[in-house]
């Protein structure tokens, strides 16, 4: 796929003997670099897109896509196998919301003589008033709720930060490609330049300066090579996975997310797993509200029994009601941290309307303004570039421009071209923020096409 040899990216102005020859030799130098030539620049290790003996067969027959990105690390994602734990936990709360109190066995013994001995055994059966277990059932469905909308807001992010880390290793993947090319390109220029110097065409400061100018390509290679490495772990860790089982990932860069009007994306907010979250908390703090308020109501406690006296041999049945009077204790104060509870979530749920309005405006403008600078460069300043350094290279070979001539026309192209990946990057981040603020494929063709 990201494949890109120094041949196919050649200037292809050039004519002649020369062209084939700076051709060929760019291309052995590309090849001898992959495989040691730049050894103090670049650290050990395949690059993605390269296959390792060991996994070449796999490499090849199991590339990494974007869905099948997102779907290992909704399943192996170690926060959103706890956050599923959590949810499942929630379950136990609502089986203990719908019991019932257990009822109480008493037993009392009146002296300890024999003959005048008296034991009663008693029942106590609790019987809640005030509609307690329907408002202890409902509180503990709507924290059920809240879980699984935290987990769903949780598998948004997931999977807006594994489209961004994706994307982020295709970018990385061209930048390794532009900075070979561009290494390739330096070493075919001070190879010229020091057969210049030796023809007597040219002064030995030009080859001076070519080697400099090869050193710190060099240095960007490098760079390249470990942002590469960087990008994958970050991958990777976002599916939960320590190694890397794949190697080549499918898609290109250059295939840009849709921009959607922020007409479509307004009504959406209120879908949005946030807002969701922040309604689900409202409607959990009034059925705790409601919870306190049943809890205004005294429980009774019915009591059957029997007791046995030695002195008389008789049997005598027991009955009895229990009524604790709510003269000091009335639940008051619980009562009123609920109320405050309750309109602390109506105002998050406000705030949390009003800022996902203007997360979702700014994301929309960020995504348009970088796209429409991706499409600016795409089209306007990299073939200008481009063109610029094609001519500058044929006037060098024709001896009508000198070395530092050709070096800032080089220079000013792989500038636009590393600005161009750097902007798709940009632009992928951003549609990435959005499907993270709105939720999963809520949006058609933000990211789930992007594969």
């Amino acid at each position: 796929m990201f494949k890109g040899t120094y041949l196919q990216e050649m200037p292809h102005a050039w004519r002649g003997g020369r062209k084939i020859k700076l051709a060929a030799g760019a291309a052995a130098i590309w090849l001898s670099a992959s495989g040691g030539a730049f050894s103090q620049g670049l650290p050990p290790g395949p690059a993605v897109g390269e296959r390792a003996p060991q996994s070449a067969a796999a490499a090849a027959a199991e590339p990494l896509s974007l869905a099948k990105a997102i779907e290992l690390a909704l399943e192996g994602n170690p926060e959103v196998a706890a956050a599923k734990r959590q949810w499942e936990a929630t379950e136990g709360q609502v089986l203990q919301g719908r019991s019932r109190p257990n009822p109480e066995l008493a037993y009392s013994l009146e002296d300890t003589r024999s003959k005048t001995r008296t034991q009663s055994w008693q029942l106590n059966l609790p019987v809640e008033l005030g509609g307690k277990r329907a408002a202890r059932t409902k509180a503990a469905e709507k924290t059920r709720e809240q879980a699984q909308a935290q987990l769903a807001e949780l598998q948004a992010t997931v999977r807006a930060n594994v489209a961004a880390a994706y994307f982020d290793v295709l970018t990385a993947q061209e930048r390794l490609v532009l900075a070979r090319d561009s290494a390739a390109l330096a070493k075919s220029s001070t190879d010229t330049v020091s057969k210049r110097v030796a023809a007597g065409k040219v002064s030995p400061v030009e080859e001076s300066k070519a080697r400099v100018a090869e050193a710190g390509v060099r240095v960007e290679l490098a760079q390249a090579a470990s942002e590469q490495r960087n990008a994958l772990s970050r991958l990777f860790a976002l599916l939960g996975r320590i190694d890397a089982p794949y190697t080549v990932l499918e898609g290109k860069a250059e295939n840009l997310p849709s921009v959607p009007s922020l007409a479509d994306l307004q009504p959406l907010i209120s879908s949005a797993p946030g807002v969701v979250l922040a309604r689900i908390e409202v409607d959990r703090r009034e059925a705790l509200t409601a919870l306190e308020l049943s809890k205004r109501v005294p429980d009774v406690t019915v009591s059957v029994g029997m007791q046995r006296s030695n002195e008389t041999q008789r049997n005598v049945l027991l009955f009895g009601v229990s009524v604790p009077l709510p003269i000091f204790d009335r639940n008051q104060g619980n009562l009123l941290e609920a109320l405050k509870l309750e309109d602390k979530a109506r105002d998050e749920l406000q705030a949390a309307s009003v800022r996902l309005h203007s997360e979702v405006a700014q994301g929309q403008e960020r995504l348009s303004t970088i796209t429409a600078e991706v499409q600016s460069l795409q089209q306007d300043v990299l073939p200008g570039a481009k063109s610029a350094y094609d001519a500058a290279t044929i006037g060098f070979e024709n001896g009508k421009f000198n070395f530092l001539e050709v070096l800032d026309a080089q220079r000013t192209y792989f500038t636009a071209k590393s600005q161009y990946l750097k902007a798709l990057g940009e632009a992928h981040r951003a549609a990435a923020d959005i499907d993270r603020l709105l939720g999963a494929s809520m949006v058609p063709g933000l990211i789930a096409t992007q594969h």
